[in-house]
């Protein structure tokens, strides 16, 4: 069985969780800094992530559900995602991002995948707490991504990844495909495809006849 695992923000999504998020704070502009520096690679991922969700505390509940309200999937993302349940491919989300923005987007669009591990927001008394919990944070992908093959009965070499940034680069490293959608430069040199579009990712999965032929 062959497993396909997408990273969220940046690949399945444009949007950028933690930069909705500070909209709502007004440290939208900090977050975004903080976000490219460790997508290139720049800082440790653990540590952007740490302190771009110590900006926001203070949130309210309310804000924070109006921004993962705003998380949408890119175009195309949910009809791959379909074609690859349909198909018997097991489906994951390995994201260092908020899992109630991924799920707010998945039940848009009506669509869902096999596993999503991610990471949370704490509150306490209605508003964020600026801490941050969950397996990617220290933890990678690649072991994630391992631990998905094990639990499914396949090899790591069959299994496909598909992301975009330097926290990617762990689970690209290992898998059987690396896709690169869209990388940023630090990560380019360790994919052995690159796309800019979600068809351009169903087309390699039908090159590579993870999906049936066209």
């Amino acid at each position: 069985m062959t497993v396909v695992a997408f990273d969220f923000d940046g690949t399945l999504s444009d949007s950028e969780m933690t930069v909705l998020l500070g909209e709502r704070i007004d440290v939208a502009d900090e977050m975004a800094e903080i976000t490219e520096r460790a997508m290139n690679d720049e800082i440790g991922y653990a540590e952007s992530l740490r302190e771009r969700a110590a900006l926001l505390e203070g949130l309210s509940e309310a804000d924070a559900r109006g921004a993962f309200e705003e998380v949408e999937l890119r175009p195309g993302a949910a009809d791959l995602i379909g074609e690859l349940n349909d198909a018997g491919v097991t489906t994951a989300i390995l994201t260092g991002g908020f899992e109630r923005g991924v799920a707010t987007a998945l039940e848009r669009e009506g669509v869902t995948v096999d596993h999503i591990v991610s990471n949370r927001l704490p509150m306490a008394e209605g508003e964020l707490t600026g801490d941050v919990e969950g397996p990617l944070i220290e933890g990678t992908k690649d072991d994630a991504l391992e631990d998905l093959a094990d639990d499914v009965g396949t090899a790591l070499e069959a299994t496909v990844a598909v992301g975009d940034g330097a926290n990617d680069l762990p689970m690209l490293q290992v898998a059987g495909l690396a896709i690169g959608f869209d990388p940023k430069p630090a990560v380019e040199p360790h994919c052995d495809v690159v796309v800019t579009s979600m068809a351009g990712t169903r087309d390699i999965l039908l090159e590579e006849t993870i999906l049936g032929s066209a």
